[in-house]
């Protein structure tokens, strides 16, 4: 896996009023810092990506559906530089995935319905500064293809 990249398995409690399911707790030990929660969709076979935070640590969910989610390791001075990560996330496969800064990431909902993330990033959205930096979803600089493997 990519250095740095977490993984908290999400425990589910239903019961016969519905379930409940906790994402992220202050107490948790992959917990950094609070800075907004926000939800993100795509619909079936959509691609957003790539790209990369220099200051934000994203702690991503899929509430709805599932997403295939992808990660690139660009850092030069890291172990796992060049490597790629691929998760698939949501209703069938309940975590968090932690992604920290410098790491190219993106996604493609997998269901044949919209797919609902939510994100709980380290920093508040910048509107005069985002902290986003973005590469071609399709870009030949990684090495990814976002194509269904079929066989």
């Amino acid at each position: 896996m990519i250095d740095g990249v977490k993984i908290k398995k999400l425990k589910v409690i239903p019961d016969e009023r519905g379930r409940l399911m906790e994402i992220l707790r202050s107490d948790d030990d992959l917990f950094i810092k609070f800075g907004q929660v926000y939800m993100t969709t795509a619909y079936p076979g959509v691609v957003k990506g790539w790209h990369y935070h220099k200051k934000q640590i994203d702690n991503m969910v899929v509430v709805k559906g599932m997403m295939k989610v992808v990660l690139y390791d660009s850092r030069k001075g890291s172990p796992t530089y060049k490597e790629v990560n691929e998760f698939f996330i949501g209703i069938h496969n309940p975590i968090l995935l932690q992604i920290p800064t410098y790491v190219y990431h993106g996604f493609k909902c997998i269901t044949e319905y919209e797919a609902i993330c939510i994100n709980i990033p380290s920093e508040p959205y910048n509107y005069k500064e985002p902290d986003e930096y973005r590469e071609d979803p399709h870009s030949p600089d990684i090495p990814y293809c976002w194509e269904r493997k079929d066989g």
